[in-house]
């Protein structure tokens, strides 16, 4: 028997928007987009060739609005690995993305703090073999 985590939900404020931001500037791709009842989407996107997506949940209520930006609460809450730092970076700064530091080289890798359009932190990560 084997498990594997599938599925991350990500809080957001609009569904097209949320969509638009992770296909096109952060590379990713559009899994699903299926229509549910009550205006709802079920919406999956996922780096290419990733196992785990992303779940995107449009907030309803102000308890969900409150969360959007702060899922991690403050700290990096997402990693997306790369094979080639350097042009994983650079694709992604020609395309806006907000990075917060400069690049920097850890014992486990080369690693750079960045931001989605919701303030959400991520690591981009290029781990050591």
């Amino acid at each position: 028997m084997s498990t594997a985590l599938a599925l991350v939900t990500l809080v957001v404020d609009d569904y097209d928007q949320a969509i638009a931001h992770y296909t096109t500037d952060l590379g990713f791709e559009l899994l699903e987009d299926t229509p549910l009842s009550g205006g709802k989407r079920w919406i999956r996107v996922a780096p290419p060739g990733s196992s785990c997506a992303l779940l995107l949940a449009k907030a309803v209520d102000e308890r969900q609005h409150a969360a959007i930006g702060n899922q991690a609460g403050g700290r990096v809450g997402f990693f997306l690995h790369t094979t080639d730092f350097e042009r994983t970076h650079a694709a992604m700064s020609a395309r806006g993305v907000r990075f917060l530091e400069a690049p920097r080289h850890e014992a486990y890798g080369t690693v750079v703090v960045f931001e989605d359009r919701y303030g959400n932190r991520w690591d981009l990560l290029e781990p050591r073999p």
